[in-house]
């Protein structure tokens, strides 16, 4: 074999440190900063007016009826709801954060200030100006009124009340996705709210929210393989910072769990805050079976793990009876069902048929219902969803006759976990319907962790099909983590509040667009230009697999690459990909050429967030697509030594990939894009695995294959129990760190 030189492996190693996209001399003359567009632009005062955010803030000279906020109160009765105390201290917040005068929130007016009264319909006299008539048991709605230089928030019910504060705070300039985009309200010392009278009437959809499935970058400490522990701690103030969010888009529910590590004060928390608290389809009466062995939960309500309809049925009703025991104290919606303690189906006998299965089910949720009926707080009736999802859509579909659950159980029906609906209702029945969807996902082709996939014109396509269905009763959409969702997340809670609003127009999709473009990139002339990049986005992330489509191909070259250095035998690349690769590269080059082009007209903030929800997503397929071309090259090119020069070269646009990866990991989001259980070094949505593959590979002269295989994680039963007994003892002995 002919070895690479020690010169050349030198040679070869400097292009991988990323000196020859820079030139060595150009280093050692330490020569001015070149200016990169992303660091220019002629727009750094601040955001433009939008459309919404910001839009009943009087800029000018007031006119009559106009209330300035600048020297206010928040008046809030000492009855009202946690729900309604937190979104005034939300607001006074905000307020702050605009004027810089941070106002006192009293429990009664004070004559000498401008008032901001928070106040739930039927709890004291209101202006002639509120609409009684359209508040009285209209759930959730709310009227915002400025009336002889007061403000009035006036919700149907305490989350009406909320929800109106959270309104205001988005029209004065709060952006409700402040936490993911990173936008900061202009500032204005002399605020000003022109005079309003605003009316939002019910929702759409009664109960929806969102669901943080597969956390996998959050959860601390760090296990052995250097990833988040899987059943660890998300600390409280990231699920705070999910609850807020949900709250500022008017959501009401939230299932914030999967396999970490529950701690009662996060549903207490989102229940205070006036969160109804759910799960997952598996997870029934909130009962956490996946913690059944790993966090001792069938020990601690004195049942064993046996799990077993026919021969163990007392043994899950006590454990599922222990799940409403620990969250009877929350606003809850109680899963129904039958499944395993992991996500997967139930295991019946195998001469079980469908019918007695249907019938089983139907027992299940009787006794699932009967408990919560018995332990949870009377003064609200208790609401119950039954997710049809895999195979429960199936057994259903054969016999809907068998499973006549109770009267109060929402059937919810699913995707495909890709954002398109399996089946909805076709007609009308006794039931209430709702849905569970798809913008995250991990678990086979449609994986969707890191990237944003499914597009705008998808969900407002199968929205208007749930719609049109009546499916409006329930509506849970897995975010995973949520940053990476927030447009099309935004879009579904629009959606889910007032649908006509969204919906009823000739290209929803399109509008919506259009819409998010002026209010979150208000400072640019060329809108057309960032439609265009959308589109392009969409054209070329059409499917979970094209966000590592380049980084799967870079991984099949560099394989012949060591097949032809070590003297294999190997076949040459599939030319359908290769075409595929080529005419992605050039689709890759001209959407960001126009990114370089509308760059300078964003202001500094929109740049980066232009760069963390569109530039970056492309990024990380293109990268990999650049280096897989050049190891085309490489492959083809018959001198050796000529070879490893060009993979070294290849090397550099992994390494700028790198950088960009640093730059969307600005703070709070540190680590964001680290491997983890679910993006393993294997993986190929590990988007550091082309350059840790160039690396090795140049590191041992193409020896050894680049394919590694994937880590066998398993489910390590005894570890997790390690893991309670350390978190007991820590409680036990307030230990602090």
């Amino acid at each position: 074999m002919n070895k690479i030189s020690r010169k050349n492996f030198i040679k070869n190693c400097s292009a991988t440190l990323g000196l020859l996209s820079v030139g060595l001399p150009d280093v050692l003359g330490a020569p001015k900063a070149k200016q990169i567009p992303f660091y220019t632009g002629n727009k750094e005062q601040g955001n433009n007016s939008t459309k919404t955010r910001g839009s009943w803030v009087r800029v000018g000279q007031s006119a009559a009826g106009d209330v300035k906020l600048s020297n206010c109160v928040i008046v809030v009765n000492n009855k009202e709801h946690t729900a309604v105390r937190q979104a005034a201290q939300f607001l006074t917040d905000d307020i702050a954060k605009i004027s810089g005068y941070k106002p006192p929130i009293l429990s009664q007016k004070d004559e000498s200030k401008v008032n901001v009264i928070l106040s739930t319909f039927g709890s004291g006299s209101l202006p002639s100006q509120i609409s009684s008539s359209k508040l009285k048991g209209k759930k959730e709605a709310y009227q915002i009124v400025t009336h002889n230089n007061e403000v009035w928030l006036i919700g149907a019910d305490f989350r009406g009340t909320a929800y109106a504060a959270y309104h205001l705070s988005e029209r004065l300039g709060i952006d409700p996705l402040y936490l993911w985009t990173g936008y900061q309200a202009l500032k204005n010392t002399n605020l000003t709210l022109k005079s309003t009278n605003h009316y939002e009437a019910p929702p759409t959809v009664k109960y929806r929210g969102f669901f943080h499935d597969d956390e996998d970058v959050l959860p601390r400490p760090f296990d052995r393989y250097g990833f988040p522990l899987r059943i660890g701690d998300v600390p409280l103030k990231w699920y705070q910072n999910f609850f807020e969010t949900a709250l500022r888009l008017r959501m009401n529910m939230v299932a914030p769990y999967v396999r970490v590590h529950r701690r009662y004060e996060v549903q207490k928390c989102a229940s205070d805050w006036g969160l109804y608290f759910t799960s997952h389809h598996y997870d029934i009466l909130l009962s956490n079976p996946f913690g059944i062995e790993r966090f001792k939960l069938a020990e601690r309500r004195g049942v064993n793990t046996d799990w077993d309809w026919f021969k163990s049925k007392d043994n899950m009703i006590r454990y599922w009876r222990g799940g409403v025991e620990e969250n009877k104290g929350v606003n809850a919606i109680w899963p129904v069902g039958l499944r395993g303690t992991d996500d997967h189906a139930y295991e019946f006998p195998k001469d079980t048929t469908e019918k007695e299965q249907a019938e089983v089910f139907r027992e299940a949720i009787d006794a699932q219902v009967k408990i919560v009926r018995e332990l949870a707080p009377a003064n609200d009736p208790p609401a119950f969803h039954f997710t049809l999802y895999t195979e429960m859509l199936e057994k259903y579909k054969k016999h809907p006759e068998d499973f006549n659950v109770p009267d109060d159980v929402i059937l919810v029906w699913p995707d495909n976990n890709d954002g398109v609906m399996r089946d909805l209702p076709s007609g009308t029945d006794k039931w209430k319907h709702g849905v569970y969807y798809h913008l995250a996902y991990y678990g086979g082709p449609p994986t969707k962790q890191g990237t944003h996939v499914v597009t705008p014109e998808r969900v407002a396509e199968q929205f208007k099909r749930i719609v049109d269905a009546g499916a409006t009763e329930f509506m849970l959409v897995n975010v995973s983590e949520l940053r990476e969702h927030v447009m099309e997340g935004r879009m579904i809670a629009d959606i889910c509040w007032n649908a006509a609003a969204v919906l009823n127009k000739p290209e929803p999709h399109k509008a919506y667009l259009k819409w998010w473009i002026d209010e979150y990139f208000a400072s640019t002339t060329d809108s057309q230009s960032i439609m265009h990049c959308y589109d392009q986005y969409y054209a070329l992330i059409n499917g979970s697999d094209k966000t590592y489509f380049g980084a799967v191909q870079f991984e099949s070259v560099l394989e012949l690459l060591h097949k032809r250095f070590t003297h294999q035998t190997y076949n040459q690349p599939d030319q359908v990909k290769v075409n595929e690769l080529r005419r992605r590269n050039a689709q890759y080059e001209s959407v960001i050429n126009t990114i370089n082009t509308l760059l300078p007209t964003l202001n500094r903030e929109e740049k980066q967030f232009f760069f963390e929800h569109v530039e970056f997503g492309l990024r990380v397929d293109q990268r990999p697509t650049q280096a897989a071309l050049m190891l085309l090259n490489a492959l083809h090119e018959p001198d050796e030594n000529k070879a490893w020069n060009i993979i070294a070269e290849a090397a550099v646009p992994l390494e700028k990939l790198e950088v960009e990866i640093l730059r969307a990991e600005r703070p709070p989001f540190d680590k964001w894009y680290i491997p983890t259980w679910i993006k393993t070094p294997a993986a190929p949505f590990n988007i550091h695995r082309s350059y840790t593959q160039i690396r090795e590979f140049i590191s041992c002269n193409g020896t050894q294959t680049p394919i590694n295989p994937k880590p066998n994680l398993g489910h390590n039963i005894e570890g997790a129990k390690l893991w309670t007994e350390y978190l007991e003892a820590s409680d036990r002995i307030k230990a602090t760190y």
